[in-house]
């Protein structure tokens, strides 16, 4: 490591200015969003995040912690999944401040204080202040990362990862107060929640830390046992949600038989590191790669992938070889199912199935590639010294290489184009970064053989900002923006005049398994008008915005046997179980003739009832049952045959619900039994639930495959249900003691200056 030397780009680029500069380009990038005439809405922003983000913080005005979600999927955890930032502290600005404006501006922060994490890592890695600034910006303004603004987790997790990287390694080295440091901002990426984004930080951290053991590049026994003492902290420090995210994963769908292979990166996708809008397709307005709908772009821009080719070629350090090993390996794993390496990986790791989407491994390229460009950026030699002349003649070479493919890659789309219109539009876009190629080519060539402190200060700014136009003009609007008078309240409760209107605790909604396809295929060009319409059938979780629960959802995890559910109804397009729908409360059902509007459903039953005569299945037969003519949940329940032993229950009994009250959390109801009788829920069935009758632990049995019941004796009793997660409460407690613990040791001990 050394520290930033002395010249005029390294002045310009001072971490104030840069930090302005970054500022000024996410400005230029997004005006109308950071002056809120408009908000983002494509895709998982508006289907996904804003949902999410909007309970939240009605839980938040509300005084409670989010643990639990009732509207979607009959009930499902809400803290415990993994991208809904509960626990992370930044989330107080979208919480606090309107909400319309400011989870839009939440994602903008991160994406300026990603680039400026790239700065320090690369300032601190190669000591050029003009360096970090180049890769700041390539980190922050490229196709990848733009794209993960409709996912604030995901947006929040990468961004620190350049701040995870840095800090570690100087915890590693230097000991001291920046173990503890560390460990904060390690946790801190932690509590954002993407966890493939985290895997892939620490995976890298610990490539490093082995090639410095290994090195002995400092004192191998510190640099031995301080790394797994961070890790522990870390882990502590985020035990709170990390500890109930770990719980929900073993009790959901995605166990080591769980496989999700869409949107691995194609075989052509090389080409779009040059040509971002060859070989794919335009939806909503937004450009998407044929086979691969994931992340719409990972253009990095030509100057960044021009250098770190250059450096392929030149740069002779370990960590430069290090880091270009990794990029191999993530482009090859990027790959997925369309080589036999990940396949083959993943069967003798399953645990890498837990990992969907192979194109995911790009977010690792994304990371490296800024930091190889500052490689070459900051070698002295690329200023002055005799061996301009050969870094000129290997930089032309890569230029000259870099426009033939792009040549090479407007043929092939000739030669295989279906319509005009899409050949136009690629030729266009091929021909632009061309040109920027030129551009880039003349600015490093003038940087190289420029002396002069004018050049040496203009030169620099106009390839950083070159390089922010590139990416800027890549592709249409990654994140398009509408008015935000979309997010209104209430608006389709209001608009669509339900009878009778699904109200938690009353009835619910239920997308029809032919609307939920529909909804995949249904598009409009305009953004606005694509997100209204598919709000009036409740596509996703848009329900959460008018506060209507809803038989199905848009989570990333749910407990096992509620998605087994969720399978017998959209498995197939044309599911039709009347019987399990009146069960679940269905009130109101998608038309058959507009997956826009909804038709009224009578037969419905109150979410809770008495009285059933209990059966008792293995979990298959049981769910198999679940889609038979002859179930009907008023009269008879389906229990697990392990609970036999003690229900005392035969025959179906007089038994009547008095009342019945549910809260976010909470289920109370008054039941009069003739005798011991059942009370079945048509709630989501997880374990952190608890049941009390009169005051009194009762078991909470789980009925009809997924769902609750509790038995109770003959006369009139009260019962409680309450979701507990023991896992946050035990979580929770080392999360206090570690935070307070790091706090106190971050304040006692001594500075150290910088190595």
């Amino acid at each position: 490591m050394s520290e930033p030397n002395e010249n005029p780009a390294n002045q310009l680029f001072a971490p104030a200015r840069f930090g302005i500069l970054l500022a000024l380009l996410v400005f230029a990038m997004f005006p109308q969003v950071i002056l809120g005439l408009e908000t983002f809405v494509a895709r998982d922003f508006g289907f996904f995040v804003y949902p999410l983000a909007h309970f939240q913080r009605e839980c938040f005005w509300r005084g409670e912690i989010p643990f639990w979600n009732p509207y979607n999927f009959c009930g499902i955890p809400f803290l415990a999944q993994w991208n809904t930032m509960p626990l992370y502290p930044p989330s107080l600005i979208y919480l606090t401040l309107p909400l319309e404006w400011s989870l839009s501006f939440f994602c903008l922060l991160h994406l300026w204080f990603a680039g400026l994490g790239m700065y320090f890592l690369a300032r601190k890695w190669t000591g050029s202040n003009f360096a970090g600034a180049f890769a700041g910006t390539v980190f922050s303004f490229n196709g990848f990362t733009l794209n993960l603004i409709m996912w604030p987790s995901h947006l929040a997790t990468f961004s620190w990862m350049p701040w995870v990287v840095l800090a570690v390694e100087l915890a590693w080295r230097e000991g001291g107060r920046r173990i503890f440091l560390a460990a904060l901002v390690g946790a801190l990426q932690m509590l954002a929640g993407g966890p493939e984004i985290i895997f892939f930080t620490w995976i890298l951290l610990l490539s490093l830390w082995v090639q410095q053991l290994v090195n002995g590049e400092s004192p191998r026994l510190k640099i031995f046992w301080r790394f797994p003492a961070i890790v522990a902290l870390v882990i502590a420090l985020a035990a709170a949600q990390l500890l109930p995210f770990l719980d929900l994963v073993a009790h959901s769908q995605r166990d080591t038989s769980y496989m999700d292979t869409r949107w691995s990166l194609p075989l052509s996708g090389w080409a779009n590191f040059l040509v971002p809008m060859a070989f794919g397709k335009t939806w909503v307005g937004v450009f998407f790669q044929d086979g691969q709908e994931w992340t719409s772009s990972y253009y990095l821009g030509i100057g960044a992938l021009w250098l770190a080719l250059l450096a392929l070629w030149k740069i002779r350090e370990r960590r430069v070889a290090l880091l270009l090993a990794i990029v191999f390996v993530a482009l090859v794993f990027a790959l997925g199912e369309n080589t036999f390496v990940y396949p083959a990986l993943r069967k003798i790791f399953p645990q890498l199935r837990l990992i969907t989407h192979s194109v995911k491994y790009l977010a690792i390229v994304i990371f490296v590639v800024p930091l190889l460009a500052a490689f070459v950026l900051a070698q002295p030699q690329n200023i002055q010294g005799g061996q301009k002349p050969v870094l000129r003649k290997r930089l032309s070479v890569i230029g000259i290489i870099l426009l033939g493919l792009i040549a090479a890659i407007l043929v092939w789309s000739w030669r295989i184009s279906v319509s005009p219109d899409d050949l136009q539009r690629t030729l266009l876009n091929g021909g632009f970064r061309a040109l920027f190629l030129i551009a880039t080519g003349a600015l490093l060539l003038f940087l190289l053989g420029g002396s002069k402190p004018g050049l040496l200060r203009t030169v620099p700014l106009l390839l950083i900002l070159v390089a922010w136009l590139d990416v800027f003009t890549h592709e249409p609007a990654q994140n398009p923006a509408v008015p935000p008078s979309v997010y209104e309240t209430n608006l389709s409760r209001r608009d669509l005049a339900m009878n009778p209107q699904p109200e938690l605790g009353g009835s619910r909604a239920m997308v029809s398994p032919m609307a939920a396809n529909e909804f995949l295929h249904f598009v409009t060009s305009n953004p606005k008008n694509n997100f209204l319409a598919k709000r009036a059938g409740y596509c996703a979780n848009v329900n959460l915005l008018d506060g209507v629960p809803k038989v199905d959802g848009f989570l990333s995890l749910c407990p096992r046997e509620a998605d087994d559910v969720n399978t017998l109804f959209y498995g197939t397009t044309n599911a039709d179980i009347p019987r399990l729908e009146d069960f679940m409360g269905v009130s109101q059902i998608t038309s058959t003739n507009n997956i826009c509007t909804w038709q009224s459903r009578k037969t419905f039953l109150p979410l809770v009832t008495a009285g059933q005569k209990p059966f008792f299945f293995d979990d298959y037969s049981a769910w198999h049952a679940l889609s038979q003519t002859n179930f009907y949940g008023g009269r008879l329940v389906i229990l697990p045959e392990a609970t036999k032993a003690f229900v005392t229950v035969t025959n179906q009994t007089n038994a009547r619900v008095l009342n019945s009250q549910f809260g976010a959390e909470t289920v109370d109801a008054m039941v009069e039994a003739d005798a011991s009788s059942l009370v079945v829920i048509s709630q989501s069935y997880y374990h952190d639930w608890r049941a009390w009758v009169d005051d009194r632990p009762a078991a909470l049995l789980r009925a009809n495959y997924a769902f609750q019941a509790v038995q109770i004796p003959k006369g009139t009793h009260k019962i409680h249900l309450a979701y507990v997660d023991r896992a946050f409460q035990a979580g929770a407690a080392a999360s206090i003691v570690a935070w307070l613990g790091c706090l106190t040791c971050l304040i006692r001990l001594p500075r150290r200056k910088n190595i």
